[in-house]
């Protein structure tokens, strides 16, 4: 499921991670400009970065201290600069209708900065109608990666994004709401070769996981990434197709064991996500067979949470909301087809969550850490920064590669609460809910949840 990019060294301790994230940052009011400091100028519809390209503005994929994104706003007479961390002296700016980097002491690099309300802002070019926008996007493609100065709009506001993320110490546990919590969570938890085969010969010699699901169960994995393929039998968990699979291993088994492990232990919460490739009445039919599935599963489309957000964990548990099932179906394809799948209770993703790109490049090699939105393209614009009122998405976090080789989840996954911290946080202004990770009994990714689980951020 998920699998792609390059760069980096630097590991930071869980520990160091915590006492960073911890340390509030001021405060500013709802209609006030941000008080001086360092910040990613991030657009709201796309939710890339602005960067300096060689003196051209662009914006790009997040990317934390590299690539230029980082920008020092500071108050400039009745405007704001917004000098680049990476070249003293050298601001965000315009030339004409283009967005471009220009000497700070020039009359091009003031800004006047207007609130927007919900956190965003407006940077115009003093005394004149024109702001700093990201171009319209051309029919079949994604939005132009080089960012203008003209007419306002939902394309010319921006959030100032601090780079030190502000926070706060983490409430009781009972009392903290779902999206506060981050969950350990096992890509291609199926892919173990302990419950059964899971792909083709030589394929299967490279499992994203060593442990059975009621094992990962035990060491406190809470998110499962499972694929789905249709066969004569059901829903059947495969890599890519079933077919030369031995012993493949049908999805209601997995989740009658998470089912039984979730009624012997009523205080737990656990996330399926399914690489969907089945109909949905087959989806159904599995899901009847899973006993006792329906006193534990959670229907967030039924308890008002896009209205009044997320419930808190002790909320759930007395509820007995314990199972949340996710989809990555198409749910206009299943309207189409007549039976759509939150009808059964299983959630359409990506009305649900945001979920960065699925890979971090192939198994040996250099990494790419940029933290992007997996649903960005010519199609489809979700941002990670994606917020509603009263309700922020749950925020998938991938940090995997394209093959699960052991030695290079053991390096990534140690440098998991690094990555967290540094891009994929303010990438999407949110904590991750779910860490995804290859063999999660590598490189002590727990490290990396412990100490997420330890601030609420913002």
């Amino acid at each position: 499921m998920r699998t792609s990019h390059a760069l980096l060294a630097t590991a930071v301790t869980a520990a160091a991670l915590a006492a960073a994230a911890v340390t509030p940052a001021p405060a500013a009011g709802a209609d006030a400009v941000p008080p001086p400091g360092t910040y990613y100028v991030q657009s709201v519809v796309t939710g890339l970065n602005a960067a300096d390209a060689s003196g051209t503005v662009e914006q790009h994929r997040p990317r934390g201290d590299e690539d230029r994104q980082q920008w020092t706003l500071r108050p400039d007479g009745d405007g704001h600069l917004l000098e680049n961390t990476d070249s003293p002296g050298v601001c965000l700016g315009r030339a004409g209708d283009q967005a471009r980097t220009v000497s700070c002491a020039s009359a091009e690099a003031r800004w006047q900065i207007t609130p927007l309300g919900a956190d965003r802002y407006a940077l115009a070019d003093p005394g004149t109608g024109r702001r700093l926008t990201v171009a319209p996007k051309p029919a079949g493609a994604t939005h132009p990666t080089p960012l203008a100065v003209g007419s306002g709009g939902d394309l010319a506001a921006w959030y100032l994004t601090p780079v030190d993320a502000p926070g706060s110490p983490m409430p009781p546990p009972d009392l903290r709401t779902l999206d506060q919590v981050t969950f350990l969570t096992a890509h291609n938890a199926y892919a173990n070769g302990v419950d059964g085969g899971f792909a083709p010969p030589f394929v299967d010699l490279f499992p994203n996981q060593s442990r059975g699901i009621e094992q990962q169960l035990r060491d406190g994995v809470r998110g499962f990434m499972l694929d789905i393929h249709q066969t004569p039998d059901g829903a059947i968990l495969c890599h890519n197709s079933c077919t030369l699979v031995r012993r493949p291993v049908a999805l209601w088994v997995d989740l009658q064991r998470i089912t039984d492990f979730l009624r012997a232990h009523p205080d737990e919460f656990v996330t399926v996500f399914l690489e969907d490739y089945v109909d949905p009445g087959v989806l159904r039919a599995e899901l009847d067979r899973v006993q006792g599935l329906s006193d534990v599963l959670y229907r967030p489309d039924r308890t008002g949470v896009r209205e009044n957000g997320w419930p808190t964990m002790g909320e759930l548990a007395a509820a007995g909301h314990q199972l949340l099932i996710f989809t990555d179906h198409s749910k206009d394809a299943d309207r189409s087809a007549g039976l759509t799948r939150d009808t059964f209770g299983v959630m359409y993703q990506r009305e649900w969550t945001v979920e960065n790109h699925w890979s971090m490049g192939p198994g040996i090699g250099s990494s790419d850490w940029s933290c992007y939105s997996r649903w960005y393209d010519a199609n489809t614009t979700i941002p990670l920064t994606r917020t509603e009122p009263g309700f922020r998405p749950l925020f998938v976090m991938n940090h995997f590669r394209d093959a699960a080789v052991a030695s290079t989840a053991t390096t990534d996954n140690a440098k998991l609460a690094d990555r967290a911290r540094r891009f994929c946080l303010p990438a999407a202004r949110k904590k991750p809910t779910y860490l995804a990770v290859d063999r999660y009994d590598l490189g002590s990714p727990t490290a990396a949840v412990d100490a997420l689980n330890s601030y609420t951020y913002p």
